[in-house]
C-alpha cells in the first residue's frame, strides 16, 4: 500500500459520508509541527488542521490542561458555569477589549459556523423585524450551516442546498462603493473577514475596513468582523483586524482559541450583546468545562510566548524565503496566514499533491494558490525545510533542470 493511501483494509465500507472526498493520509500522531501517518511516514504540518493547531501538536501545556480537567469536570448544564468558563471568557474579553478598545460579552460555541450563526441571530435581535439583513463580500468563507453559508459569498456552495436562507447580500471584495449601494434601511449588519482564507489569503485593502466601520456609525449597523481564521495571533496581531485601526461591535473566533479543541466565541460589545435574553439563544455544549479549561490555557500560552511577535518574526521569515522561489509570482497575507501565488500555468493542486507525497502539508487554496499557517511555533529550521521542499517541487512541476 502506498504510504500516501488511507488504509480502509477490513472495512465493509468507508464510514465517513463523502463530504471530504477519499482521505489522502490516516495521521495517528503529532508533535509540535511535526506529524506520523499510520505508516509511520513523517511530515511538516504547515497547514495546522487549517490554523487550528497554532501551539503545535500534542502542545504539553495544553494537553496537560485538558487532562487536568477530563479528571475533574467534563460538564455541566448552561443552568450552571463553571470556573473553567468563566476565567476563559475574562481571558478573551480581555483580549478583545485591549484590541478594539470596548468591553464585551461572550457566547461560548463549538465552531467557527455556530460563532457566525451566533452573530447573525444577534444582529437580527439588534436590527428588529424588518432589520434584518446581513451583508458580506464576495470570495468570503463564513460556514457551512445554512445561516452561514448563506452569507458565505461563493454561489457555488450555496447551488446544492438552494433555496437559501433571506436576508443575506453580497458585494465585490475590497469595492466600498459597492458596499455602500447595497447598505439600505434593512441591513443589520455588516460581516467581514480582515482576510479572505478561504477565499484565496486576500487582505482586505488599505482603508476597507475603516470605511465599513464609518459606513455602520453612519447607518447605526452592527461592524462584524470574522476572525474565525485570523484570531489569537495568527497575522502578527491578537486579532486581523487591530492591523486596520478599528473597534468592530462583534466578533466571531474559533480555530486557535483550543489548540484542536472544538470551541469557538461569538464576542458583542456589552450594549449589543444585552438584546439577547434568556432563550433566545443556546447551546448544549457552550462554554462547557473541558473546551474551555483548554481556551484558557491556550490564551495563558500565547501571552507566555507573545505568540503575535512569533508569527510577525517567523511569517517575516518564511515570506522571503517563499519570495525567493522562482516560481512564486508573490506572496500576500500576514503572520503566518501566507498564500503563495503561483506562476500561470502552475497548477497548485498539482503542486499540493506532490508537496505531500514529500512530506510537507499545506493546501491549495485555489486553482493558483498554495496556502501556508504552519504553528505559530515553528522553527526556523523547520521554514527552511518547508521552503526547500516548495521549491524541489516548484522547480520539478515547472520542468527545470535540477
Amino acid at each position: 500500500m502506498s504510504a500516501h493511501t488511507f488504509d480502509t483494509a477490513g472495512m465493509a465500507h468507508c464510514p465517513f459520508m463523502p463530504v471530504f472526498g477519499a482521505p489522502a493520509i490516516s495521521i495517528e500522531r503529532g508533535a509540535g509541527t511535526e506529524v506520523w501517518d499510520t505508516n509511520g511516514t513523517r511530515y511538516l504540518d504547515f497547514l495546522s488542521g487549517i490554523a487550528v493547531v497554532s501551539l503545535g501538536h500534542a502542545n504539553p501545556v495544553i494537553a496537560e490542561a485538558i487532562c487536568r480537567q477530563a479528571s475533574t469536570l467534563l460538564h455541566v448544564s448552561n443552568f450552571f458555569t463553571n470556573p473553567q468558563a468563566t476565567a476563559a471568557a475574562v481571558k478573551v474579553n480581555e483580549l478583545l477589549h485591549a484590541a478594539s478598545g470596548r468591553s464585551g460579552q461572550i457566547f461560548f460555541t463549538n465552531s467557527g459556523a455556530e460563532s457566525n450563526e451566533c452573530a447573525i441571530k444577534l444582529a437580527r435581535k439588534f436590527g428588529g423585524r424588518g432589520r434584518h439583513t446581513v451583508v458580506s463580500a464576495l470570495g468570503s468563507f463564513h460556514g457551512r450551516t445554512l445561516a452561514s453559508l448563506a452569507a458565505t459569498g461563493q454561489p457555488a456552495k450555496h447551488e446544492p442546498f438552494a433555496p437559501m436562507p433571506d436576508g443575506f447580500r453580497h458585494v465585490p471584495w475590497g469595492d466600498l462603493d459597492a458596499m455602500r449601494a447595497a447598505v439600505d434601511a434593512s441591513v443589520a449588519a455588516i460581516l467581514i473577514e480582515p482576510i479572505q482564507g478561504e477565499g484565496g489569503v486576500v487582505p482586505a485593502p488599505p482603508g476597507y475596513l475603516q470605511g465599513i466601520r464609518d459606513l455602520c456609525d453612519e447607518v447605526g449597523a452592527l461592524m462584524m468582523i470574522d476572525e474565525i481564521q485570523t484570531g489569537f495571533a495568527r497575522t502578527g496581531e491578537w486579532f486581523g483586524f487591530e492591523h486596520h485601526g478599528v473597534s468592530p461591535d462583534v466578533v466571531t473566533l474559533a480555530k486557535a482559541m483550543g489548540n484542536g479543541m472544538p470551541i469557538g466565541a461569538c464576542w458583542a460589545r456589552t450594549e449589543v450583546a444585552a438584546v439577547f435574553q434568556p432563550g433566545d439563544h443556546g447551546s448544549t455544549y457552550s462554554g462547557t468545562a473541558i473546551a474551555t479549561a483548554a481556551a484558557s490555557a491556550v490564551v495563558d500560552e500565547m501571552r507566555r510566548l507573545d505568540a503575535p511577535a512569533l508569527a510577525r518574526e517567523r511569517g517575516a521569515a518564511f515570506t522571503a524565503m517563499l519570495e525567493a522561489i522562482p516560481q512564486i509570482e508573490s506572496v500576500r497575507g500576514a503572520g503566518l496566514l501566507l498564500g503563495a501565488q503561483l506562476l500561470p500555468g502552475i497548477d497548485a493542486p498539482t503542486v499540493y499533491k506532490a508537496l505531500l507525497a514529500k512530506g510537507l502539508i499545506c493546501n491549495a487554496v485555489n486553482a493558483s494558490t498554495l496556502r501556508f499557517a504552519p504553528p505559530l511555533t515553528v522553527s526556523d529550521a523547520e521554514l527552511t525545510e518547508a521552503a526547500s521542499k516548495v521549491g524541489e517541487v516548484l522547480a520539478d512541476v515547472a520542468g527545470v533542470p535540477q
